[in-house]
């Protein structure tokens, strides 16, 4: 590449909850992965973090859109216009004359044929001139720093917003895989009907990952407990303010059911797994990744239920991204990436 090269390169990590984008393997970007368009015509207001703000705080004439659901797009428009937006607000800071982009996107495992074209539609009309994909667990395998390519075999369970992706990958390639559609979304909801059930409390998205994140448990007996979070909301039935403190024990019991079912999901991928790379498996240990590794006790959890070590990938939220732009330096040499 001369000096002045034209083409820019970016690792994006497309995700239900948050965008990351790397640019010569530093964060440009991480952004809720969310839009806000005009109703009327149907022009881009805020991306991101920006837009993550007017949410369930719009005026008629405005609408925040998540345009991925259950880590695949679900609206084609708003996809674009996000992709776009954050890679205008990425290049912003630089100066880059648009040049063409070469970028390497990470892609749910179970993604279709069409779910596939539709993310490399979207990052082609957003700018990308040369598009390469890769699947999350695989993205997530080489961001925690495994080799790949060897003939060893190494499992993922990498917990992001809309979909939980399960695989065991060895030379190179994704043996087993299992992709369900419990995740961070589906945790943040059963918190959303806990509250209104135990407490009679209406609780936002917003206040429900607040939840999560302060007190979110796998376990109703951790070693360092969290203090009790503070949620305040309006009455469900009298619409009166009330304040309530929730503890994690009470979030490790309502989140019990969506955890169970992961579970199962990492128990069936290891019932499919070939002899050999179960004994493997055993040896090395599985890694967590993607931001539900980060729910306390969740590892030990895990490694109790299923007799495996289970390990947190280090910033397991920049797994994946780290990953992708692992991809994106080797681009030419990968032969799992997705043209």
């Amino acid at each position: 590449m001369g000096l002045f090269s034209l083409t820019k390169e970016i690792a994006i990590d497309l995700g239900t909850a948050n965008t990351i984008i790397l640019h010569n393997d530093k964060i440009v970007i991480a952004e809720p992965s969310i839009v806000a368009v005009d109703k009327m015509t149907q022009k881009l207001k805020a991306v991101g973090k920006d837009a993550a703000m007017m949410r369930g705080k719009e005026n008629p004439t405005i609408e925040t859109i998540r345009p991925l659901r259950q880590g695949v797009i679900a609206d084609f428009n708003a996809a674009e216009l996000l992709i776009r937006g954050l890679v205008k607000k990425s290049s912003g800071a630089r100066g880059w004359f648009s040049p063409s982009l070469r970028m390497v996107v990470g892609i749910p495992s179970g993604s279709t044929e069409v779910q596939i074209r539709a993310v490399r539609d979207s990052s082609e009309h957003a700018g990308g001139r040369d598009v390469y994909m890769i699947y999350e667990p695989m993205a997530a395998a080489l961001g925690i720093g495994l080799d790949v390519e060897a003939p060893t075999g190494n499992m993922i369970v990498d917990i992001g917003g809309g979909t939980t992706e399960i695989a065991v990958i060895s030379l190179g390639g994704i043996v087993t895989n299992k992709s369900i559609q419990i995740a961070g979304d589906d945790l943040t909801e059963d918190i959303i009907g806990h509250m209104r059930r135990a407490h009679n409390l209406r609780v936002g998205e917003r206040t429900a990952e607040q939840i999560k994140i302060n007190v979110g448990a796998a376990l109703t007996e951790l070693e360092n407990p969290p203090e009790d979070y503070v949620v305040r909301g309006p009455n469900h039935v009298t619409a009166l303010p009330m304040e309530v403190p929730v503890s994690y024990q009470e979030i490790a019991h309502c989140l019990e059911k969506s955890l169970s079912k992961i579970e199962a999901a990492v128990l069936n991928a290891l019932e499919q797994t070939p002899p050999e790379l179960y004994a493997d498996i055993v040896k090395s240990g599985i890694w967590l990744s993607g931001g539900g590794a980060l729910i306390r006790g969740l590892d030990k959890r895990l490694t109790d239920k299923i007799g495996i070590q289970f390990h947190v990938a280090e910033d397991p939220l920049l797994a994946v991204a780290r990953g992708t732009a692992v991809a994106l330096k080797n681009y030419d040499k990968f032969s799992f990436l997705i043209r």
